[in-house]
């Protein structure tokens, strides 16, 4: 609790210090009691960090898509915004900040107080230790049904400058599957700064049950590229994707996939991998 919801229930500041040094109690920076005296939930941490921020903090970035229930990702300290011109009252616990952005149509409707996803998931990947992170951030909200790519295309929108303002559009736009036939672009022309030879693309198989279409293919040296975006990682979509898969391999072709969020991050490993398979294929760089 805070002291000021203590202080309106009666207790005096004597009586909560009296109870932590009989070491009921437990001081959580200079403004929350834990009414117990073993180890604090996140839960409560995460409201210690909003009543260390004042009246008008609230939660932000990863802490606020934690606290509204983003599983398998974690953080250091709880990050907590403030407006521009609040009281900071600095914590070493907690990442207590001024910020431009804040604004109160941005705060979730209910609960502790804390930006709405779609909101924190943008601000999580502006923030984030690394691009890795970002993206992550930004896909793993969607996949566990947190926020809509729509909903982060439109907060994305208005970031003015940021050094992750092309990042975070590109990875949402991915979220969208808009960049397919870019990305696809971006291989063929990368392929071609590497010396390698080009692909046809969009080519038409059929197997027992269904047509399809090849993103990029190698005929003679049996090769086959498919490009993903975040929807292949769906349970909707893995069983079609592993069928087709499974069937370009029983026809004697080898299949590599780029993720599209993997072009991003690491193209030269994924490079390295389409020029070995195709120098296993036949294929022989001029000299």
């Amino acid at each position: 609790m805070s002291r000021p919801q203590l202080y309106g229930l009666g207790i005096t500041r004597w009586e909560i210090r009296g109870q932590v040094r009989a070491h009921r109690w437990q001081l959580v920076g200079d403004q929350s009691v834990c009414l117990h005296n073993s180890e604090m939930s996140d839960a409560g941490h995460q409201w210690a960090a909003v009543f260390q921020g004042g009246p008008r903090a609230c939660l932000d970035g990863a802490s606020a898509l934690i606290a509204g229930g983003l599983e398998r990702f974690d953080v250091d300290r709880h990050r907590v915004s403030v407006p521009r011109g609040a009281r900071v009252r600095r914590s070493g616990m907690y990442d207590i900040r001024q910020t431009r952005r804040w604004t109160a149509e941005d705060l979730a409707p209910s609960g502790i107080p804390r930006t709405r996803p779609a909101v924190a998931a943008v601000r999580a990947a502006l923030w984030a230790v690394s691009d890795r992170q970002a993206v992550y951030a930004l896909t793993l909200v969607v996949q566990q049904g947190l926020t809509t790519a729509e909903l982060l295309g439109a907060q994305a929108l208005r970031i003015k400058r940021d050094r992750r303002r092309r990042l975070v559009h590109d990875t949402v736009l991915d979220l969208l599957d808009g960049a397919r036939s870019l990305g696809e672009l971006d291989v063929v022309r990368e392929l071609r700064n590497r010396g390698l030879p080009p692909p046809t693309r969009q080519v038409l198989r059929r197997d027992k049950a269904n047509r399809y279409y090849l993103d990029l293919y190698w005929e003679d040296f049996a090769l086959v590229v498919e490009v993903d975006g975040i929807h292949h990682t769906w349970a909707t979509n893995v069983i079609g994707d592993a069928l087709r898969q499974n069937s370009l391999v029983i026809a004697n072709d080898r299949v590599l996939r780029l993720p599209l969020l993997g072009l991003r991050l690491q193209p030269d490993a994924f490079f390295e991998q389409i020029e070995e398979a195709l120098v296993a294929g036949g294929w022989q760089r001029a000299a």
